[in-house]
């Protein structure tokens, strides 16, 4: 099941419509009120969740999901007109899985949808990374920095594990962004930086281990 939550109904009516028509079970909802009390009926796959909602906006809905254990880990992309570098950013630092700026085709639509639920999918590796202090532990999806639990979103377990992966390759802020976030966005590659950044800071000392390439971009450098 995935929820379309947009107050214009001819939108939120063709979202569906086109979820449907491809495969997938959609339902739509107008409003963050709604959403929230479908959430205690069934927890879907994926919310499609527009910005400017009457009531609650969607920043705000994706703030309070980030906060529910139950929704937590549901992925999330932001349909909405807004398209400033700033609100994708805010969008995506919020915890926003993607970002698609209306308008938009609906094949590229369905191909976004897919791309975000091929990430989400189960792994079936069963096997640790392991560098120095740090060990990032595939099927079980967690990180540890000497011994002590690092919580991380869906974006920076990713970062962090692609990195691992591949330890010692410079591996540019466009390729980052094609493998993390499934498409290329335009070049506005801030957000690896600031994924970056606050990777760094949750992994304490073993932050060090990510070195950054001037002007290239990050690798998984040697243990010190």
């Amino acid at each position: 099941m995935i929820y379309c939550v947009e107050d214009e109904r001819n939108i939120r009516e063709l979202l569906v419509y086109t979820l449907t028509s491809t495969g997938f079970s959609a339902k739509g909802l107008e409003n963050g009120e709604q959403l929230f009390r479908e959430l205690t009926r069934e927890l879907p796959e994926l919310i499609l969740l527009d910005i400017m909602l009457p009531g609650e906006d969607g920043y705000t809905i994706l703030e309070k999901l980030k906060q529910m254990p139950s929704a937590r880990d549901i992925p999330v992309i932001m349909v909405t007109a807004k398209s400033a570098e700033f609100d994708k950013v805010k969008g995506l630092d919020g915890g926003a899985d993607d970002y698609i700026t209306k308008p938009f085709g609906m094949m590229e639509f369905i191909s976004r949808v897919k791309a975000v639920l091929r990430r989400r999918a189960p792994q079936t590796e069963d096997r640790d990374l392991v560098q120095g202090s740090l060990r990032v532990c595939v099927d079980r999806h967690e990180v540890t920095e000497n011994g002590r639990k690092v919580e991380l979103t869906l974006k920076e377990f990713e970062l962090l594990r692609y990195l691992m992966e591949n330890k010692g390759i410079v591996l540019t802020r466009d390729q980052l962004l094609t493998r993390i976030w499934g498409y290329d966005f335009d070049g506005e590659t801030r957000t690896v930086d600031v994924h970056i950044r606050t990777l760094r800071q949750k992994l304490g000392d073993a932050g060090s281990f990510i070195e950054t390439v001037r002007g290239v971009g990050y690798r998984m450098g040697d243990e010190e």
